[in-house]
């Protein structure tokens, strides 16, 4: 059994509540906060209110810290409790500009503004010239610097709270020395379709002020355009430079089938959360061999003594 170690702060008054029917963490890789939700009872000694801060612990492993958000109570005194950790502070909506900062400095500059806390924040090297977010959610913005930095340097970053500190990580550093295969699987669901984010040509253009004409970048894959047809990426460039590397990269990105995979009821490991890569074995076409994927959406359910997680997969040969 795991033992788990569940408080609720309210001011100098520490709690550590009475669990019923169990307590679920769940995490996505991108533009969702960490969620923590579970039942107590109201016994009369318990004095809760919004914004009281929350934190699990397993195994004297730190899984959550965040901030008690809702409450709702039943007839049988029954409060659902749900908190979520600091990347809830990243729906906030503003208009901002920057100019010339990596997708790293960007994200510090929110937390100095939104008064966040700041863990390891790995440098995406990739400087973004000029951006004007207007009334946007900041995880929006995020997503949009993180993501041209892809485009640029086919590198993918993950940004989550690690227990009450905002972490950026490469997804390549997130591996696990796990292994899932069918034995393991309560049940699974695989899908593949070209019918989202899937391109086999892209096509960028530039209007150049300095000549009065229109750039064109071009990448295509003529065998697989013989085999699904023309399936185009189109946009237009703010600024000239890379334009044919970004074409590039875009290609290399989405020039596949978007692939995923759902499995539910595997046995829980603590270190696994949205964003991390777990090893999986499949006999499915072309998913027969081991290969790593990335955890893209992680449910974990703590009750009757079980710890299961239920896992949306994609990565590897599966679009991230």
């Amino acid at each position: 059994m795991d033992n788990i170690e569940l408080i609720i702060r309210n001011g100098q008054t520490i709690y550590n509540p009475c669990v019923e029917e169990g307590i679920t963490w769940e995490t996505e890789r991108k533009n969702s906060p960490g969620k923590l939700t579970f039942n107590i009872m109201a016994d009369g000694i318990l004095k809760i209110e919004e914004g009281n801060p929350v934190r699990l612990k397993v195994n004297d492993n730190s899984i959550f810290y965040g901030f008690l958000f809702s409450r709702t109570m039943n007839k049988d005194n029954t409060i659902k409790i749900v908190a979520y950790d600091q990347l809830r502070y990243l729906k906030n909506k503003d208009t901002i500009v920057y100019t010339n900062k990596t997708a790293s400095d960007f994200i510090k500059m929110l937390a100095e503004d939104f008064n966040l806390n700041l863990g390891l924040i790995e440098d995406t090297k990739y400087v973004l010239e000029s951006r004007v977010e207007d009334n946007s959610e900041l995880f929006s913005m995020v997503d949009i610097a993180l993501t041209l930095t892809t485009q640029y340097e086919k590198k993918i970053y993950v940004l989550y709270d690690d227990f009450g500190k905002l972490t950026l990580k490469n997804i390549e550093s997130m591996k696990l020395p796990l292994l899932y295969d069918k034995d393991t699987m309560e049940d699974y669901n695989y899908s593949s379709s070209i019918d989202n984010n899937t391109y086999n040509q892209v096509k960028l253009s530039f209007d150049n002020k300095d000549t009065g004409k229109r750039d064109i970048y071009m990448a295509k894959d003529s065998s697989n355009i013989n085999k699904w047809g023309v399936l185009q990426y189109y946009d237009k460039l703010n600024v000239e430079s890379l334009g044919q590397s970004k074409a590039d990269g875009l290609l290399a990105l989405y020039n596949k089938p978007a692939k995923s995979l759902s499995i539910k009821n595997v046995l829980g490991d603590l270190r696994v959360r949205a964003g991390t890569s777990i090893l999986v074995k499949l006999d499915l076409d072309e998913t027969d061999k081991i290969r790593y994927m990335v955890v893209e959406k992680a449910k974990h359910v703590f009750k009757d003594n079980e710890h299961l997680m239920d896992l949306t997969l994609r990565g590897g040969a599966f679009n991230v």
